[in-house]
């Protein structure tokens, strides 16, 4: 269980707060949260598994990164919350129920955009709509379609075809989309990784507003450190699998780290708050010395 007076007092220290056990019995789920990890592990080769042990909980409305090097797990953690992979064992609840196969309760964002080229921005995003409540007619889908390219700034483009877009445009195409079905949580794999600095600042700050503005439950993977730090509520860091001289060790989660900087914060303002350096050096610091990068 948490312990609230850790939690806030780490919160103002912005230093890591500990995991908090899982349940002996993982169909007892005695974790509180919206989302529910208990005990995950994958393992391809059954005595080396790449990661075990992994429990974390997000509440509702939460906004959570999962920031580690490549091969620790992060995107096998996110396709099992999908319900696009299975674990070795461990269970995943969102809800209340055990996440079991695909589902359009759960919105994934990819950092490839996954548009149908064939298709325009209006029509690839009256898609999921359309898959969402096929008993809409042609009014109502085209109404949560344009209402969801206006929020990402496209109402001019809703006509064009992937195509005619650059690739952050075509990236607001998937959050648009990944928005109009109303899930009850955004699955993000690293959406902003190929953008350039510009463009990804610029959705940085429309996911950020949208997000404050819907009350979204976020789980997201990012490879940068201040884009954690701006978006984030809290901050799982993960460690990669090693040998060591008791054996090998497989990788885990590490820490979680509460951030501590108000919630409002903008990309301008954040290495002006207080705390923002501390809480930086600290997660750089379990990046190049703690993490165990192949």
């Amino acid at each position: 269980m948490w312990n609230e007076s850790a939690v806030r007092e780490s919160a103002a220290r912005a230093v890591p707060v500990p995991v908090p056990a899982a349940s002996p019995n993982p169909k007892v789920s005695a974790m509180s949260g919206f989302l529910k990890v208990e005990q995950l592990a994958k393992a391809y080769q059954a005595d080396k598994p790449v990661f075990a042990n992994v429990s974390f909980t997000i509440d509702k409305g939460e906004f959570v990164c999962i920031i580690g090097h490549s091969g620790c797990g992060k995107t096998t953690i996110l396709n099992v919350l999908a319900g696009l992979d299975t674990a070795s064992s461990g269970h995943c609840f969102m809800d209340g129920r055990e996440i079991a196969g695909p589902s359009l309760e759960r919105g994934v964002v990819f950092q490839s955009h996954a548009l149908m080229p064939w298709l325009t921005v209006r029509q690839n995003i009256a898609f999921a709509v359309k898959s969402r409540w096929p008993d809409w007619g042609r009014a109502e889908v085209d109404k949560q379609v344009e209402k969801h390219v206006a929020m990402v700034g496209l109402a001019h483009a809703i006509d064009k075809k992937p195509s005619q877009l650059s690739g952050g445009m075509k990236q607001r195409v998937g959050i648009a989309r990944a928005f109009a079905i109303q899930p009850k949580m955004l699955l993000l794999d690293e959406p902003f990784g190929a953008l350039d600095a510009l463009t990804r600042g610029t959705i940085q700050d429309e996911l950020m507003g949208i997000v404050r503005e819907t009350h979204q439950t976020v789980f997201m993977i990012t490879h940068d450190v201040d884009e954690a730090i701006l978006l984030a509520d809290r901050i799982l860091l993960m460690s990669n699998g090693q040998e060591t001289a008791s054996g090998y060790k497989p990788g885990g989660m590490a820490e979680v780290v509460v951030n501590p900087l108000p919630r409002g914060r903008t990309r301008a303002q954040l290495h002006h708050l207080d705390g923002y350096y501390e809480l930086r050096n600290h997660i750089v610091d379990f990046l190049v010395s703690r993490a165990k990068a192949h």
